[in-house]
């Protein structure tokens, strides 16, 4: 069942007229002839959903961006990586099922393969702990990305966190410390990387593993320091600001390329990446393909320096 969000309205009360008109016609046995009527209804209700994700509102996007329905880390994997073979484990304290890794194939290529991931269901929303990543999570992100570079294989990162995860457990073992040791891990990638910004990338959750020479970003995703509930407790100590948080941050796939944070925006169906997947995960596939095409034939140090350049580059101005 199709899940809409609340300025979706208008779509959803026409396609529950086209679902009605569907099922009369269906009982009529072909008496009512309602066909033109469905058409035309079909036709406003494709013409309203363009216009309305035409001029969504950063917090809009937020919305879209934690939509149930997304596609997640899981599903690009099943879709794009071939014979992909898991692994699990810190080999310090245990696993952390909010982050996924491992290897395989991506159009006939090796690569690693390391994501959050939040979960479809109830139960895998638990087990995976909605994609908040506890220490020995990024610490089994630096374990696979390490193996990668001894190997020389590239490393596809695929981001969808709120961040990391804040419980006591957590803090005691080390949280802040994986966080930056994950991100060093990045840095000194002597393989190309590419990471996928697709849904939230939130604060140093997110930045652990897209740390990359290219980061992509669909174009309902965000990417913040905070999510913009939390800053609008810290600002205004009023969580109902987190609309006017979300515009103020600057979290959107459009500003970002502005400021030279992400390198390419990766195009969504019509009505967001929810309302048709596959063809979702196709565009991302592609986008990654290009990427880590461009990156081709430059040697460790180069490929070192690339991205080191890129992330001191952010921020600065010509004077």
């Amino acid at each position: 069942m199709r899940s809409y969000l609340d300025f979706e309205k208008p779509v959803a009360e026409l396609e529950a007229k086209i679902e009605e008109l569907k099922a009369v016609q269906a009982d009529g046995g072909g008496e009512v002839q309602v066909d033109e009527e469905i058409a035309r209804l079909e036709a406003k209700a494709a013409s309203t959903l363009k216009e309305l994700y035409e001029e969504l509102t950063p917090w809009q996007k937020t919305q879209v961006a934690r939509h149930p329905q997304r596609p997640h880390c899981v599903d690009v994997i099943q879709a794009v990586i071939d014979d992909f073979v898991p692994l699990s484990g810190d080999r310090k304290f245990g696993d952390d099922d909010a982050i996924v890794g491992g290897f395989g194939r991506f159009r006939g290529e090796s690569v690693c393969v390391i994501g959050h991931e939040k979960g479809s269901t109830t139960e895998a929303r638990l087990k995976h702990n909605f994609g908040m990543a506890r220490p020995e999570g990024y610490r089994k992100a630096v374990r696979l990305m390490e193996m990668a570079d001894r190997f020389d294989i590239p490393v596809l990162a695929l981001v969808d966190t709120a961040g990391a995860y804040p419980g006591i457990g957590a803090e005691e073992r080390g949280q802040a410390e994986a966080i930056a040791r994950s991100t060093e891990a990045c840095l000194n990638l002597g393989v190309p990387n590419v990471a996928v910004i697709l849904g939230e990338g939130g604060s140093g959750g997110a930045i652990a593993i897209a740390t990359a020479n290219r980061v992509l970003m669909l174009e309902h995703a965000i990417y913040s320091v905070i999510s913009p509930e939390g800053a609008a407790s810290i600002l205004w100590h009023d969580t109902t600001k987190a609309q006017d948080a979300a515009t103020n941050m600057k979290i959107t796939a459009q500003d970002l390329v502005r400021f030279g944070v992400v390198d390419e925006i990766v195009a969504e169906p019509a009505g967001g990446a929810h309302r048709d997947p596959k063809q979702a995960i196709a565009g991302t596939a592609d986008a990654i393909a290009s990427a880590f095409n461009g990156l081709r034939g430059f040697d460790r140090d180069t490929v070192r320096k690339m991205r080191r350049d890129k992330f001191l580059a952010i921020g600065r101005t010509k004077l």
